[in-house]
């Protein structure tokens, strides 16, 4: 308004128009706007873009927190995004349930051990794994990753074009080398046929680990695993597009491993995953 008043409109030609009282006009003009710590701007856009689609202020509070020694408040980081136009997609509807592994009870059906219980008290005591699907240049690509309930980390995956059986042996290879070998833990699942199938029952049981398996139809007995893919989804796959699946791969590896080592978590204290690994196997 300022502006056009020094262009020749009359001012209270303008007010009119707008609607204004002279006196609010005049009071605001006295009384500029604080703008809340302009200092964190370059912090939080390097934070924001760890992420294809960003990530959330709680996340960018603590990363502020624990590896820039910059004590602030999450609100604070809120004002802030908001005002650099910075707004996370994180949690919203999930349109990627369609995919199902679940080929009927092929009798391999076992106890749900975890019966909703997600809380694990140190690292390698509760696991969590399911098969989830992406689009990707007109074809299909399929993450099987195997989620420490504990460290909330991921310690071992497999991206592949096929939910296939061989994706299972790779991703339990990798398992294997991940796991200590005083470690005994519950591996979780949902009805689907590769976890009911021999072979997988077999390599659990000789690999020292306790199956466990969902009830029929019921998404919230694997709800930890669900949750990562939702996170994952969110903050690397929503609105974007790939060229190629060797592309899609390459970018899901990287961003797991972003998952591991910078993405900080509020229930481990604003740690990573692998700092809290590290932590509790050393103490």
């Amino acid at each position: 308004m300022a502006l056009l008043a020094g262009r020749g409109y009359r001012l209270a030609v303008l007010l009119r128009v707008a609607g204004l009282a002279r006196s609010t006009y005049f009071y605001e003009r006295s009384h500029p706007e604080h703008v809340t710590r302009p200092d964190l701007e370059p912090l939080i856009d390097e934070v924001w873009h760890r992420c294809p689609n960003g990530c959330g202020h709680r996340q960018i509070h603590m990363s502020l927190l624990h590896e820039f020694g910059v004590r602030v408040s999450a609100t604070s980081v809120l004002k802030v995004m908001r005002r650099m136009g910075l707004h996370c997609r994180i949690r919203a509807r999930n349109p990627w349930k369609h995919y199902s592994s679940y080929r009927g009870d092929t009798g391999g059906h076992v106890r749900n051990l975890l019966k909703r219980n997600f809380t694990a008290g140190t690292p390698f005591e509760k696991l969590g794994t399911d098969v989830t699907e992406f689009k990707v240049a007109a074809t299909k690509a399929y993450l099987a990753p195997v989620y420490d309930m504990g460290s909330k980390e991921i310690i071992a995956w497999d991206i592949s074009r096929h939910p296939d059986l061989a994706q299972q042996q790779r991703l339990l290879a990798m398992l294997e080398a991940q796991i200590p070998h005083d470690a005994h833990p519950i591996l979780h699942s949902d009805m689907g046929w590769q976890y009911q199938h021999r072979w997988w029952r077999q390599r659990l049981k000789a690999l020292g680990i306790r199956q466990s398996m969902s009830h029929k139809g019921n998404c919230l007995d694997n709800a930890a695993t669900e949750q990562v893919f939702g996170h994952l989804k969110d903050e690397f796959y929503t609105g974007r597009r790939f060229d190629s699946f060797d592309e899609f791969k390459r970018e899901l590896d990287g961003y797991i491993v972003h998952w591991n080592t910078r993405r900080r978590q509020q229930q481990l204290n604003g740690r990573t995953p692998i700092e809290y690994r590290e932590m509790t196997l050393t103490t």
